[in-house]
């Protein structure tokens, strides 16, 4: 199953305006993605709108966050319950730095209903780091229901590499890279090599644009009887997706 676990939607103020959790879910829907995320900044206050998007055009829906911890390191927060993810969403929010958004400058932070109708903005910048370091945020995902994947490790700003140097052990259920290189280029994901510490490995659209989705899905070994054996209205299951994601190719 294709699937892409790192997406933006017009909660984000990094994001695009047009880009709704329906846009979202349409998109990846029409790039053949099967199971998906919806991960903006700190916030799932637009889970509500993707899960009856997802649900309407059958996709697996997993709802996360992209949490900036104290390190300004970008962890996936991602859980199966969308319950579960809006309580975690909402303490997240009550420990990010509370320094309140200025549209004009950083832009709209907007959550919508289904039909795509302004439901409210959220007040406080949601890119700026919650009052939680690196090695609390799994064990704090984990108390609610979630899992935890550090994002774009190869990346030169806001990951693992750039504010540690390093890809450090942790209750990761697999790591995000922008780019996993080819066997022949094994381990050259930066000068010099990136260890990964035989992490199962994962690609992300990271999509802020409606251009962005399904730009870089990856294959999830699994299928949909076993990853929502409940049926189509019923959620992921956590272990299943934890099992097909161990699966995934370790460098």
């Amino acid at each position: 199953m294709l699937a892409d676990f790192h997406n933006h939607s017009c909660l984000s103020p990094c994001g695009s305006l047009d880009l709704s959790p329906r846009t979202l879910a349409e998109a990846a829907a029409a790039k053949g993605v099967k199971v998906l995320a919806l991960t903006d900044h700190n916030t799932s206050h637009n889970c509500p709108a993707f899960a009856f998007h997802c649900k309407r055009l059958e996709i697996v829906p997993l709802y996360g966050l992209e949490v900036t911890t104290q390190e300004e390191i970008h962890v996936l927060t991602l859980f199966t319950a969308l319950d579960a993810a809006l309580a975690f969403g909402e303490f997240i929010y009550s420990i990010i730095t509370p320094f309140p958004n200025n549209p004009e400058k950083t832009g709209d932070q907007i959550y919508v209903d289904s039909e795509d109708n302004i439901e409210g903005e959220l007040e406080y910048f949601l890119p700026n780091a919650a009052d939680i370091g690196l090695d609390y945020l799994g064990p704090k995902a984990a108390e609610y229901g979630g899992i935890v994947i550090p994002a774009h490790v190869d990346r030169p700003a806001f990951s693992m590499s750039s504010q540690l140097g390093v890809v450090v052990k942790g209750p990761w259920e697999a790591l995000e890279c922008v780019r996993i290189p080819p066997l022949s280029e094994m381990g050259n994901f930066s000068s010099p090599p990136l260890a990964t510490l035989d992490f199962p490995l994962i690609s992300g659209s990271d999509a802020h644009y409606i251009e962005h989705v399904g730009r870089r899905p990856f294959d999830l070994e699994t299928t949909l009887e076993e990853l929502i054996p409940n049926g189509p209205e019923g959620d992921a299951n956590l272990e299943a997706l934890k099992e097909a994601l161990s699966k995934r190719p370790l460098r």
